[in-house]
């Protein structure tokens, strides 16, 4: 390979370093208005009358709007189209969007907001899983789902469960509790957009142009080919900016209103508000093994708090009972999953979507296990990992996997099985796996999942994709892949991406799919482009297009530009295609398409740190983690990947919480929440294993959200192993380390964490045979 697992400088590097990348804040359009959006001041209230006269009376003010303006209902999910641009029925919780107001300057907007008189008549809000899972006080949050405040629930059962826990040795059974927490990107939320004749544009820092797409036609009345949504660089999403949201609707429609392009940038606090976060994940597993750790069978139940609206929810609930045995080979398997609405801000999707709680449960869950048994839980672990080439209890397909090889290396480079017992001093280990995108779309249909487009033009390469880079990369990826074809450096290759009105589809940023999926698409009309162009050198020199060899910016005996103009003065203009759609992975139920991927990425960590007993502060010393990458595209970003995910595992792990007393948010500021700083952050010393996945772009598999699953249970881990005891909730802060202390002292288990797990009107569960015998679809 000429550049591909070269250690080259991103594409977009310059322009990011010098300060000339546009964000969406960036953009200035002339005779541009700008937004501010009316939030609720109440957790759960019904509206009764929404009056902006006041905010028109104004000087600067152009318009005003309510929800009456904006009445049509939209959702990323289509099972869950509950929100409203601006709420006008009801609001359910604090930073609810009511009115919204256009003015030509920020400041004269939000005092005209403050001029808008709102009557609400109060409900009594729910603010925990338990309050929703009880009869609702005043009325449900919304009038779909139930019993109660349930959003949705899932059962399904794999294997025979009671064979397998009759053939257990040692049953054990755990409850976990992990807090939700926010993405907390550099870049606030922005939107700006234009309507000139008959046509909307949005320029907007989200990572889904293509489902914005989608909403924003819906909700505008607008057909899909009048409207443009350009994805503009990001400074951070994490999962954050993957919802279609209020401010990007309210844009819309005030530029369709005043006829000026209008734009509105979020606050921090507000932000805070639009979460989309971690979802606070409360859960129960029972597992049984044989004496030397061999798993039969395991039941895992979760309840998850997904705030006010539904978002990604139904599928994050199918999350969190969906890898763990992508993982682990469990021959039995049965999970019962929850989702409820409370009145706080809605959880979807963070780094990891839905998995990395129960990781945490896991992870830990075996250590326990491996301690009642007396054996080591590294070798715990490895007697139970899955195998390359199989399919698990739950129809997952597995090629590539790199677990031994992760653990192997991990464990070596870090010493862990020579680390020094010293109390106050300890070491912990876990691993997990992720996906290389999801096996299906969120709106079902059997077209690609990813298109790109090669022109070829006076001798250069334009490639147009729908794929928008968060910082993570994605359009080195789909430079240097077609670089590496077309025997060019990357930063030869012109991108145009993210933009519905310019660029092929492709789904977005989120599940870790676009190295997987846009790169393979890339890739494909790479190739289609390559033979074109060898086809013609090799006429040109008289040879068979075996014999031609293309690197180093020649085709043969002729040089690209050389070669360009032959070709095109055969054929005229050039352009090829290229597509990829994931192989049909779901499995034969009800449920089945929330789990599959094409690949899986296999992780391992070793956390080293001490914890004082006096005063429960925890410093971690150093994180060792080794990646299944399947193949590094380009191993800088690669690194700086993992050391991300490390970062943001270890705030999770310690500090991070998106908290609320009595429905109101605690902490709406960077100043209150906390998450780590640089003096905060230890040395990361990561391993990159490469596995050469049979599917993947020249063997690659994902990186963005794996390496953080397995930092939260290493780092509670670690602190078992210091302290010798178990703190089952996070983020794990000094005050429940010296509980779980004060516990041990007292001669009680020695940990913290919640005590038990509520009783939850589960379905039945869907029964499904393992694949190995005979199935009938449910």
């Amino acid at each position: 390979m000429r550049v591909v697992g070269k250690p080259l400088p991103k594409v977009d590097v310059r322009a990011k370093v010098t300060g000339s990348t546009l964000y969406a804040d960036d953009l200035v359009l002339p005779d541009m208005l700008f937004c501010k959006l009316l939030r609720s001041p109440h957790p759960y209230a019904r509206i009764k009358r929404v009056d902006v006269r006041g905010a028109l009376e104004v000087e600067g003010v152009v318009a005003a709007i309510t929800g009456d303006d904006l009445p049509i209902k939209y959702g990323i999910l289509p099972v869950t189209q509950d929100e409203h641009a601006l709420e006008n029925e009801k609001v359910r919780y604090v930073g609810d969007p009511v009115a919204a107001v256009a003015a030509y300057d920020e400041e004269t907007a939000a005092l005209a907001c403050e001029r808008i008189v709102v009557e609400y008549e109060v409900l009594h809000p729910v603010t925990s899983i338990e309050e929703a899972l009880s009869e609702p006080v005043d009325e449900p949050i919304h009038d779909y789902g139930g019993p109660a405040n349930i959003h949705k629930m899932a059962a399904l059962a794999f294997g025979d469960l009671e064979s397998g826990f009759a053939q257990a040795d040692h049953i054990r059974e755990d409850v976990f509790f992990y807090e939700g927490n926010t993405h907390l990107p550099m870049e606030e939320h922005s939107a700006i957009a234009s309507y000139v004749d008959g046509k909307l544009t949005l320029w907007s820092s989200t990572q889904t142009p293509h489902y914005v797409h989608r909403a924003v036609s819906k909700v505008m009345g607008l057909p899909m080919s009048a409207v443009r949504i350009v994805a503009t660089p990001h400074g951070g999403g994490f999962g954050g900016k993957t919802d279609p949201f209020s401010h990007e609707m309210v844009v819309c429609k005030l530029a369709m209103v005043t006829g000026k392009p209008v734009k509105c940038t979020l606050t921090r606090e507000e932000v805070f508000y639009a979460h989309r976060g971690r979802h606070p994940v409360l859960m129960w597993v029972r597992t049984g093994v044989k004496r030397d750790g061999k798993i039969t069978a395991m039941h895992f139940k979760t309840a998850l708090d997904g705030g006010a609206y539904g978002s990604y929810g139904v599928a994050t609930t199918f999350y969190t009972g969906a890898l763990q045995t992508a993982t682990y080979d469990i021959p039995a398997y049965r999970f019962e999953g929850a989702r409820v609405f409370t009145n706080k801000a809605p959880c979807g999707p963070k780094r990891g979507h839905g998995t990395p709680q129960p990781r945490f449960a896991l992870e830990l869950h075996l250590d326990k296990i491996a301690e009642d048994l007396g054996l080591d839980p590294v070798e715990v672990r490895r007697r139970n990992y899955v195998k390359p080439n199989t399919t698990t209890v739950n129809w997952l397909r597995i090629t590539s996997c790199g677990l031994e090889e992760i653990t192997n290396r991990v464990i070596q480079a870090s010493g862990y099985h020579r680390r020094r017992r010293v109390e106050g001093h300890g070491m912990g280990f876990a691993v997990a796996s992720y996906l290389s995108g999801a096996g299906l779309p969120i709106y079902w249909n059997k077209l690609p999942h990813s298109e790109c487009q090669l022109k070829l033009d006076r001798g250069g390469v334009t490639a147009y994709c729908g794929a928008t880079d968060i910082g993570q990369g994605s359009d080195t990826v789909i430079a240097t892949v077609v670089a590496e074809e077309l025997g060019l450096w990357p930063s030869d290759i012109r991108l145009v991406t993210g933009d519905t009105g310019l660029a092929p589809v492709d789904l977005g940023s989120y599940s870790s799919r676009v190295t997987f999926m846009a790169g393979n698409a890339a890739l494909d009309a790479a190739r289609k482009l390559r033979d074109l162009l060898v086809e013609v050198a090799a006429e040109s020199m008289g040879c068979s297009p075996g014999e031609v060899e293309v690197g180093d910016g020649k085709i043969g005996a002729l040089s690209f530009e050389e070669t360009a103009q032959l070709a095109q003065e055969r054929y005229g203009a050039i352009s090829t295609a290229g597509s990829y759609r994931p192989p049909d992975l779901a499995g034969p139920y009800k449920g089945s398409g929330v789990g599959p991927s094409p690949a899986y990425s296999y992780s391992a960590a070793v956390v080293d740190l001490d914890a004082d007993s006096k005063t429960g502060i925890v410093q971690v010393n150093k994180v060792w983690l080794a990646h299944d990458i399947g193949r590094s595209i380009n191993p800088i970003s690669v690194r700086g990947q993992v050391e991300g995910g490390v970062y943001m595992g270890l705030g999770e792990a310690l500090m991070e919480e998106q908290a609320y007393r009595k429905a109101l948010h605690k902490q709406p500021s960077m100043l209150d929440y906390k998450s780590l700083t640089f003096v905060d952050m230890p040395e990361v010393e990561t391993i990159l294993v490469e596995t050469n996945d049979p599917e993947g772009p020249y063997g690659a598999k994902e990186v963005g959200q794996g390496p953080l699953l397995p930092v939260v249970p290493a780092v509670a881990s670690a602190i078992h192993d210091a302290l010798g005891v178990w703190v089952d909730q996070v983020p794990i802060t000094p005050d429940k380390v010296l509980k779980a202390l004060d516990a041990k002292v007292k001669g009680e288990a020695p940990r913290f964490g919640p005590k038990s797990f509520p009783d939850i009107p589960y379905p039945q569960c869907i029964k499904v045979d393992p694949p190995h015998v005979a199935t009938q679809a449910v």
